[in-house]
């Protein structure tokens, strides 16, 4: 591929709900080229940018695909992303180096829960951005229902550029409302046609929409709009180029990937009006060496410097570490500086992937995207640079995981694999955790919902050979005394030789620290040199209580009498004392089970609020507060039972169309109902 300088790069990312077609579109992108001979299909696995064994089988996108495509003189680094939102972490990197954006639609769909979210996504950074209704071709196609529909959700920006010619197998083209030219496929490909007077009078009003527009882009071409002159075409593109900069004007275009149509005019739409990298705005990061902020222009005439956006895991190639140049050029064999690690590394061969095809080039200049194989310490968010100019740009925000499962290996020994196998699958993805909990004694792991960990689980075997099987999460339950005891635990063994001799009596009661541990001893009834055994033997007993084996906390312990031996007495004999004492105690001073409350902030729209807090009553919750938000969004602040939440990520996602969103953080223990304590007991009791 040959190289193109910044000015002529153009960052594009897919996005839109799952199932709209980004990953078609991107072929139809691929064959218009020339990339391509004949178009694949996301149903035959034979696309270049679902090329995983899971997106082959599952037959959706689970990563973004980086797809680089020549179309006249300028080079298009396209990025198809997952519409799945168990991948929303993928959509974040690749926004993050975008310039601009395709909101892809489903004609037959209409607006869906993944095309609002990505609206917010791309409006939250002012990203320009355009829409392309796709699957024209479709059955029950409404155009104007959507575009009405467009206008009602997302405002005045929307500006159809294109209206459709034909409906569902009729859909042949689109007239081109900027350029005023009717665009239809003859089977082969898209030919341009003069428009009839039925299509001048059709398209006015949208056609009357557009300029005004355009003269709102510029006093100048505002005047000449008062003035009632007409606008060149060249001030009518120049003019709506500035409002889609701007994020002012969302052009509306239509099509069908699957049949072509549509594809050549959305190809010269990118080069011309969306960003090139000198359009986009400095990046933001902080100057090493002293501590302040700085920016960056992408201008490859500065100091080198770059941003990993995205690392891909090869058992057998390695690590692929994929960049975008910020400023300067990156060359092979070049050493750059990870400030984020403190490490130098030295650039191997440079490449451009396009899906899994590896695409050698000689350099990067700024602004454009390119992979690097094997680096030894670069990860997904870290800054690489010129060591003489360091600097560290801010990192991607990624949500956090919402859905814990518990892993197992299916055959002995595999504990070491899975270890290492997830580990190097967290490099790939920084949307999912792997926590190690010595409690419970499990291995979880976080991710978005049930797919995205099912996909984890999968990678493990087919890229590492660990077969592993999810369960529930268990739950760190605690015990805890409600009343006061008065035991006496005396251990006395004689046998040959040295006897063994211990006796005390203890006060049990609740306390607000975890374990409080006081003596009264008068009179030497226990020497004191025993008194630190008795403490360590009920130390030793905190660990396993008496109702089901969990953690007791909360409990105070007065030694206060006792007696000795003066042969037979040791450290050991009142280590049991202490032991049997303490069993004693606790059953007799009203042992209860506490389980862990979680804090849970929920943010849903307005619509489902009473679904949501209806469900949290059932859950055992308790209501804290609401807070309006805006958007008409909410945000519902709860407490609830950790076990009540286990599943809580899918739940919601169900009863809010996947529109609500949560966090969640321990908070503390409560003491758990009588009647479920008693279930957990007997399942404590059934395992041992």
């Amino acid at each position: 591929m040959k190289g193109y300088p910044s000015d002529k790069i153009r960052n594009v990312a897919l996005i839109g709900h799952g199932g709209c077609g980004k990953t078609i579109l991107t072929e139809a992108m691929l064959f218009t080229t020339k990339v391509i001979n004949r178009l694949g299909r996301v149903e035959d696995g034979n696309t270049v940018s679902d090329f995983d064994k899971e997106e082959i089988a599952r037959k959706i996108s689970i990563s973004t695909s980086l797809i680089p495509i020549e179309w006249k003189d300028y080079k298009y680094n396209i990025l198809d992303t997952p519409g799945y939102f168990d991948f929303a972490g993928e959509v974040n990197s690749a926004l993050r180096v975008a310039g601009g954006a395709i909101i892809v639609l489903d004609a037959s769909s209409g607006i869906e829960v993944g095309t609002e979210k990505v609206w917010k996504y791309t409006s939250d950074r002012k990203m320009p951005k355009f829409i392309f209704i796709n699957k024209m071709d479709k059955e029950n196609v409404n155009f104007d229902k959507i575009l009405n529909d467009l206008r009602e959700k997302f405002g005045k920006a929307i500006a159809p550029f294109a209206i459709p010619l034909g409906e569902t197998n009729n859909f042949k083209g689109f007239i081109n409302v900027v350029d005023m030219i009717a665009r239809e496929y003859n089977g082969k490909e898209c030919v341009d046609k003069g428009l009839t007077d039925d299509m001048i009078s059709m398209i006015g009003p949208v056609r009357e929409m557009l300029i005004e527009s355009v003269a709102e882009s510029d006093e100048v071409l505002m005047e000449k709009y008062f003035a009632g002159e007409e606008f060149t075409l060249e001030e009518i593109h120049e003019g709506l180029r500035k409002g889609v900069l701007a994020g002012d004007v969302v052009p509306v275009l239509v099509g069908s990937a699957v049949n072509n149509i549509g594809i050549h005019t959305l190809l010269n739409m990118i080069s011309d009006y969306m960003p090139s990298p000198k359009d986009m705005k400095p990046y933001e990061g902080v100057d090493i060496k002293s501590g302040t902020s700085v920016e960056r222009k992408i201008d490859s005439s500065g100091p080198f410097s770059a941003f990993v956006f995205k690392t891909v895991v090869d058992p057998y190639v390695g690590k692929i570490s994929l960049i975008k140049v910020i400023s300067g050029e990156l060359k092979g064999d070049m050493e750059v500086y990870n400030p984020e690690k403190d490490e130098v590394e030295k650039v191997g061969s440079l490449f451009v992937l396009r899906g899994k095809t590896q695409v050698p080039v000689d350099k990067v200049v700024a602004g454009d995207i390119a992979a690097i194989a094997k680096l030894q310490h670069a990860s997904t968010g870290d800054t690489l640079c010129d060591k003489n100019h360091p600097v560290r740009y801010h990192k991607i925000e990624f949500p956090e995981p919402t859905l814990f499962m518990a892993v197992e290996p299916k055959a002995k020994g595999d504990e070491e694999k899975i270890g290492s196998g997830l580990s190097r699958l967290t490099e790939e993805d920084p949307t999912f955790v792997v926590v190690r909990n010595p409690e419970t004694k499990q291995t979880l792991i976080g991710g978005q919902g049930d797919i995205h960990i099912n996909v984890i689980t999968n990678k493990l075997k087919q890229k590492f050979g660990v077969d592993v099987q999810l369960v529930d999460q268990k739950i760190p339950y605690r015990e805890t005394i409600k009343g006061k005891s008065d035991v006496q635990g005396k251990h006395k063994k004689q046998s040959g030789g040295h006897g063994q001799y211990g006796d005390v009596k203890i006060r049990f009661e609740p306390a607000t620290e975890d374990f409080v541990f006081a003596e009264e001893i008068f009179g030497g009834s226990v020497p004191k040199q025993y008194i630190p055994a008795v403490e360590k033997g009920l130390r030793e007993c905190l660990e396993c209580g008496v109702l089901a084996g969990y953690p007791v906390v909360n409990i105070k312990a007065t030694l206060y009498d006792g007696s000795y031996h003066d042969v037979d007495s040791s450290e050991m004999a009142f280590k049991i004392a202490a032991s049997l004492a303490f069993k004693k105690g606790m059953e007799a001073a009203k042992p209860v089970l506490l389980e862990p409350i979680m804090h849970v902030e929920i943010t849903v729209p307005e619509e489902y609020m009473g679904d949501i807090m209806g469900d949290m009553n059932k859950r055992r919750g308790r209501i804290l507060g609401m807070e309006p938000l805006g958007d008409g969004m909410q945000r519902v602040i709860a407490e609830a039972p950790q076990a009540e939440m286990l599943k809580y990520a899918i739940d919601l996602r169900s009863m809010t169309q996947a529109r609500g969103s949560f966090t969640m953080r321990f908070e503390r223990y409560d003491e758990m109902p009588q009647h479920l304590s008693q279930k957990v007991i007997e399942a404590a009791k059934a395992e041992k």
